[in-house]
């Protein structure tokens, strides 16, 4: 099968992510080469409500999915009858937001005759830094931190992960937001938190970094979240007077949130290192944006003489591009029914 794009002779996979709110298209050569990729944001939508709403995600994505299909088709100058195979992200995530993305690709493999293969959020996640190489990039451990997720895998291959530790409570992108919004600051809390921080310094409060000495794999971020509350709104019971919320007091409490957070982060990345022996760390997630994390990841992976893998900015946000890990499926044979369904929640171990 040959593509109609004149930069690329190999087979073409679409590419289709709806797991959240971003409703996605990508067309991914079977070289892994990203010929499209492209994102429909919901963040208008859903900001006034200071996170995703379900319902209103889920509408949204019915009334995007096609056009956002078809421009990636268009941008990659492909046409339907050039495609190979059609690749769904089918877990975890919103079910309403799931069930969107894969009728649309259930109704395309079934008209066009084409193998289905269904793919892991989490994994595509980290696939996305093998797509950013142009090699393979595994084994390796692998990290995901986003505003779902804090995840920590040991990725023996492109398909083979096991879960090493996630957060007890809230995700890391998450706690961003939830504090964000405790500063007044815009949704979603990542980029706002991280550009208030500039005007901060990190060392004006001592937030909890939970976790950060103790060897388990896991993470919690609602006690520094807590804290944050308190700083601004005072502790319950207690009479001290709480200080006007200043705009250099929130870049101080930015900064200082951010600080120990992605102090947190790297160190149980470290940890995981130490533990499973590996010598590559991938980074995937819309919190491996930040460009402190990235710094702090760097500086860790040099002194514990690890390679550093982090996806692309383009690549850290929900896309589909990193869905192009459902070719690794189709190689080896790994397609689903027609009557395959999506599994919603968080997270599912392998």
């Amino acid at each position: 099968m040959t593509s109609v794009n004149p930069d690329c002779d190999a087979p073409l996979l679409l590419a289709i992510e709806s797991s959240c709110d971003e409703t996605a298209a990508a067309v991914v050569t079977q070289n892994r080469t990203v010929l499209s990729n492209v994102v429909a944001s919901q963040t208008e939508l859903h900001e006034r409500f200071g996170g995703v709403v379900p319902e209103i995600a889920s509408r949204a994505h019915v009334e995007r999915i096609l056009p956002v299909i078809d421009q990636a088709l268009g941008e990659a100058n492909a046409q339907l009858s050039d495609l190979a195979g059609i690749s769904v992200v089918t877990e975890p995530g919103l079910v309403g937001s799931l069930l969107v993305g894969l009728t649309a690709a259930k109704t395309l493999a079934m008209v066009l005759d084409l193998p289905l293969v269904a793919v892991n959020h989490m994994e595509a996640h980290l696939y996305a830094c093998r797509l950013a190489e142009g090699r393979d990039v595994f084994p390796a451990v692998g990290f995901v931190v986003s505003g779902g997720h804090s995840n920590l895998y040991d990725c023996r291959s492109a398909v083979e992960y096991e879960l090493l530790g996630t957060t007890i409570d809230d995700a890391a992108g998450e706690a961003f937001d939830k504090v964000a919004a405790i500063l007044g600051l815009s949704y979603p809390g990542g980029p706002s938190i991280a550009k208030a921080a500039e005007q901060g310094d990190a060392t004006s409060f001592s937030f909890p970094r939970t976790f950060l000495k103790d060897n388990q794999l896991r993470f919690s971020f609602s006690g520094l979240k807590t804290a944050v509350l308190y700083e601004v709104n005072g502790t319950p019971g207690s009479h001290r007077e709480v200080p006007p919320l200043t705009p250099q007091r929130v870049a101080n409490i930015a900064a200082s949130f951010q600080a120990a957070a992605v102090d947190v982060l790297v160190g149980k990345c470290q940890q995981a290192i130490e533990q499973i022996g590996r010598d590559r760390l991938c980074v995937g997630g819309g919190v491996a944006a930040n460009h402190l994390l990235r710094s702090e990841l760097q500086q860790m992976a040099e002194r514990q003489g690890v390679e550093l893998l982090i996806a692309p900015q383009e690549y850290c946000t929900d896309n589909a591009a990193m869905a192009g890990l459902g070719w690794e499926l189709l190689e080896r044979g790994q397609t689903v029914a027609l009557d395959f369904d999506v599994t919603p929640g968080l997270v599912r171990k392998r």
